[in-house]
Order: structure tokens, then sequence, then C-alpha cells
């Protein structure tokens, strides 16, 4: 099925209330819940094409396979559990709700993500990253585990440009990694507090036991300027 026609079909099934869809034999149709309203669950059997979830508003999507580019892209709200991994670009510019990814993605994951209106989005990726994490990040949390990785992220340009929210990795980070305006600080036990109900829930979605994550080994990357980049704007 094209996906035009198959979106169609999801965005007035929801429409008309009803709240569990299942699609299977997905093979790379895109936008698949783009701009849906509402709280159904979608449950994706195969590898949806890019731009899942996005402007989507409410709708949880499991997907039980990989994800290509861009799942999650300026999501409102709701969740994207990807039991996979996933592309290149993921979460970008995201705004709220949260995406799940068990294994790795690609490059330039949470790309210009940003808090809205008090929504404070949410990605985690169980395995790892390559390289461009977080790049001119505004706002939120992206989570790195690095379930089967050491070290967790060994490509560059981790926060490049980031001007808000943070970067929490598992293990240690070497800092030539960090991009332009992050810098590393310790993370203590009160992030591992507030960091603990993610951990936890993202683990219960995979069936993986959490209690191997709730220490403070940890790398968080954080904004060393709200204007990374004001020097190069500056004329004299």
């Amino acid at each position: 099925m094209h996906y035009t026609p198959l979106n169609k079909i999801i965005r007035e099934a929801v429409a008309s209330g009803i709240k569990e869809i299942v699609l299977n034999n997905v093979l790379g149709q895109r936008f698949i819940g783009n701009g849906v309203r509402g709280d159904a669950k979608i449950t994706i059997n195969g590898v949806p094409g890019g731009d899942l979830g996005m402007f989507m508003s409410g709708p949880e999507c499991e997907i039980f396979g990989n994800a290509e580019h861009a799942p999650g892209n300026t999501m409102d709200y709701g969740s994207l559990i990807i039991h996979g991994s996933a592309g290149d670009a993921v979460a970008h510019s995201m705004r709220g709700g949260k995406v799940f990814v068990k294994g790795n993605i690609g490059y330039r994951g949470g790309i210009h993500m940003k808090e809205y209106e008090g929504k404070r989005p949410i990605l985690v990726v169980g395995g790892t990253s390559h390289a461009f994490l977080g790049e001119y990040m505004a706002g939120g949390l992206i989570l790195v585990l690095g379930i089967g990785q050491e070290p967790t992220i060994q490509d560059r340009g981790i926060g490049s440009g980031i001007h808000g929210g943070e970067i929490v990795i598992r293990g240690d980070v070497n800092e030539k990694l960090l991009g332009v305006g992050a810098k590393k600080v310790e993370f203590n036990e009160d992030d591992l507090a507030r960091l603990t109900p993610v951990i936890k829930d993202f683990c219960e979605r995979f069936d993986i036991d959490s209690s191997q994550f709730l220490d403070t080994n940890y790398s968080r990357i954080i904004p060393a300027s709200s204007r990374p980049f004001a020097g190069k704007y500056t004329w004299e």
C-alpha cells in the first residue's frame, strides 16, 4: 500500500474513536502517524519509512522492527517505542513526548530538540549513537545507555552547538569527542534520582534489568553557553 492512502486510513480511524491499530508487513511507508492526535495505540510490525510520528500529538507507536530516518520529527506529544535500531536525525526538532530506541541510532540524533510550553522531550538509546548527537540542542533529555558498547560512544561532535537541555551518556566520555559549545560536568546522586524513572520506564518497555544502570557511572553534557556561536556573528 502507498503511504498516502495508508495514512489517511490511520487518521480517519483515530478521529472516529478507534483506540488500537495494528499495521502488518510495513515496508518503508513514510509519515505513519503524521499529525495524528488522540490516545490511540498504533502497533507497527515491519520497518516504517522516514518521519514516523512527525507532528504527532498523543498516540503511542510501538515498532517491532527498525525505523528509518527522523522518527519523532517535531513530535509534540506521545511516544515511539522502537524495538530495533533507527536511522539518522532521530527525534529531529522534537518538542515533547518520548522516543525509546532499544538498539542503535545513526547520525545527528536529537538535532534541534527543544522544550516547548512546559513539555520536555526525551530520547533514550539503548545502544550507541554516531556523530553529532544532540547537535544544536535547545532543550530536553538525551540518554544513551550503551548496552553492549565499550566505550558507549566513539564518534565526535557530541552536543555541537548545544544551548539547552542535557545529554547523559553511560560511562566516561572523552572530552575530545565534545562539539563546540558543549562541556562535561559531574553526574551526581541528584541527577540519578531525576533520571531513575526514565531509566526504569525504558527498561520495562524492553524487558531489561534496570538495576545495572542505577548508579552514577554517567557523563553529563550541558551547554557551556546559551549562545555558543555568538562570536561568529560579531562585527567590529
